[in-house]
């Protein structure tokens, strides 16, 4: 069963095999931003859609002004975002460095991406089961999935509900 951490925890418990999980190349969260409720960053929505195959003609119609919050926060309470570390969860789309959005108030399901503290570093897996012992699991065949059980240190720290991205 992989436990939740509890939403008032600020720091991450200091266990002696951090040191051997740091030194593993796993894909990790790094840099984690807390939602500031209130404060918009705005830019303009424009009206027209740009077709991905042919190209379509222009407009200066804006829609409206567009804040990031309102298309990725659904719970702004519960909302951070993370920096990724590592390569492996390229086969779910998330690439070093990109930037994703965790929501704590989403319980974790089977299939679903999640952040994890597992002994005091946090990792960003997948959640599901290898036969019936509940697992996180990379997206690149090169990591072995990390079995949860009730003895070991991993807490759940939220459900990815989306994912920025700079080119």
């Amino acid at each position: 069963m992989l436990k939740k951490q509890p939403a008032s925890t600020t720091c991450w418990p200091a266990v002696s095999f951090a040191a051997i999980l740091a030194s593993m190349s796993e894909t990790k969260a790094v840099d984690v931003a807390k939602m500031q409720p209130g404060n918009p960053v705005e830019a303009p929505l424009y009206a027209s859609q740009p077709a991905a195959g042919f190209p379509a003609p222009g407009d200066d119609l804006v829609e409206k002004a567009l804040d990031i919050n309102d298309l990725v926060v659904e719970n702004p309470a519960s909302t951070f975002f993370v920096r990724v570390s590592g390569d492996s969860m390229e086969g779910a789309g998330i690439f070093d460095g990109d930037v994703l959005v965790i929501d704590r108030a989403i319980d974790a399901k089977e299939g679903k991406i999640v952040v994890a503290a597992v002994y005091g570093e946090l990792v960003v897996k997948r959640y599901t089961k290898v036969g019936n012992d509940p697992a996180l699991v990379s997206e690149n065949e090169a990591y072995a999935p990390i079995m949860v059980n009730e003895s070991e240190d991993v807490y759940l720290w939220g459900t990815v509900v989306g994912s920025v991205r700079i080119f």
